[in-house]
Formats: C-alpha cells, sequence, structure tokens
C-alpha cells in the first residue's frame, strides 16, 4: 500500500512516472497490523466509524513510537516536519481517514480469510 501511496502522490510534483518508495525498516512496522484481528474480534460490533477511530489511534501509537525509536538513530525513512498537521514530525493527523479506511479494509480481508 505505502508502494502505491507514495507512487500517486508523486504526481503532486509532476513526476508521472509513478515512482515509490518504502524503507526495508518499514516491513516489521507494518507487521506490526497483525494485532488488528485481535482487535477486530473484540470490536465486530461497534459502529465502523468508532472502530475505523480505534485502528486509527492503534496505527498512530505504532508509528509514532516506531518513528522515535528510528530516530534516535537517525534511521527513521519518513519526516512530516513539513506538513502542517504534523506530531513531532512522525505521524500527520491529515492521514487520519486513509489509516482509518486502511483499518477496515483490513478486517474485511480479515473477515474474508475467517470464512474460507
Amino acid at each position: 500500500m505505502e508502494i502505491l501511496f507514495t507512487s500517486v502522490g508523486s504526481c503532486q510534483n509532476h513526476n508521472f512516472k509513478l515512482i515509490g518508495k518504502t524503507s526495508v525498516w518499514m516491513f516489521p512496522i507494518y507487521g506490526m497490523a497483525a494485532v488488528i484481528n485481535p482487535v477486530h474480534k473484540l470490536i465486530k460490533n461497534f459502529p465502523a466509524i468508532l472502530r475505523g477511530g480505534i485502528y486509527t489511534a492503534g496505527i498512530y501509537t505504532c508509528e509514532y513510537i516506531s518513528g522515535s525509536l528510528l530516530k534516535r538513530h537517525d534511521l527513521c525513512p519518513w519526516d512530516y516536519s513539513d506538513a502542517k498537521a504534523n506530531v513531532n514530525g512522525l505521524i500527520r493527523l491529515d492521514y487520519a481517514p486513509f489509516w482509518m479506511a486502511a483499518g477496515l479494509i483490513f478486517e474485511k480481508i480479515l473477515d474474508g480469510t475467517e470464512k474460507a
């Protein structure tokens, strides 16, 4: 998803080569998304907006903590310092709708795998 997001985002700079980028550091960070399954089981009867908010809060927490640890060693592959809605350059509050959608999409994927 990150490759798709960053490649489409490159169009803002009139770069239509659609070159996306990521870092190997992101694999274990995105691997933490595995906690969505047990969380989903606990909150599956909550309204979608509340579930999405819970996923967003969890994603922001993981992003902030992992980014802080990486930044301490000058290894953080992202820096949102130039964005208006950033928190310590580690998270962007304006990305909340994207993270909410990602969490809700992941739970739909998980629902599909449970039925198979």
